[in-house]
């Protein structure tokens, strides 16, 4: 099989899940896609080095491509748009309330959460993925769902109890 078409499989097998991680991270269905594109433009030009895991690479690239973006950006977020997100919750009401805390978190806590909560990633794992401490990662996702409390009490059952 090419390189070329071993690529075209893996973005055709894994172009949704990236996707899907990709809105979460951004918030944006525009800048989502965006950030997948730009992420397998960079895969695309190192697949032949790119040997153990390809999606994993493509994904600490979409890391770090929002990162930069949002380091660039100090105007705030456009709404989420219509993209079905992959929230936990089954009922409307309480994804829709989950879309509209997350996106009024900083980009840095959300990115953090994405990598915990939606990846299940350890800290240690988050931390080497962000290049932060693990310690960084700690206080960044007791903060965040510290303020998804505040932000949607209702959302108690899904952020966890207050501790």
């Amino acid at each position: 099989m090419s390189d070329r078409s071993a690529f075209d499989e893996f973005v055709h097998a894994r172009g949704p899940a990236l996707a899907r991680t990709a809105y979460l991270l951004t918030g944006d269905h525009h800048l989502a896609e965006d950030l997948v594109q730009a992420a397998l433009v960079q895969a695309a030009r190192h697949w032949e080095r790119i040997e153990t895991s390809p999606e994993a690479y493509v994904r600490r690239t979409m890391y770090h491509q929002n990162i930069s973006w949002w380091r660039r950006r100090r105007f705030a977020e456009s709404p989420l748009g219509s993209y079905d997100a992959p929230v936990a919750a089954a009922d409307p009401t309480v994804r829709l309330t989950l879309e509209q805390a997350l996106r009024r978190l900083t980009p840095r806590q959300r990115t953090v959460l994405v990598l915990r909560y939606f990846e299940d990633l350890t800290e240690v794992q988050t931390a080497a993925t962000l290049g932060i401490s693990s310690g960084a990662v700690k206080s960044m996702s007791r903060q965040a769902l510290q303020r998804l409390r505040v932000l949607a009490p209702e959302l108690a059952d899904l952020v966890g109890a207050d501790t």
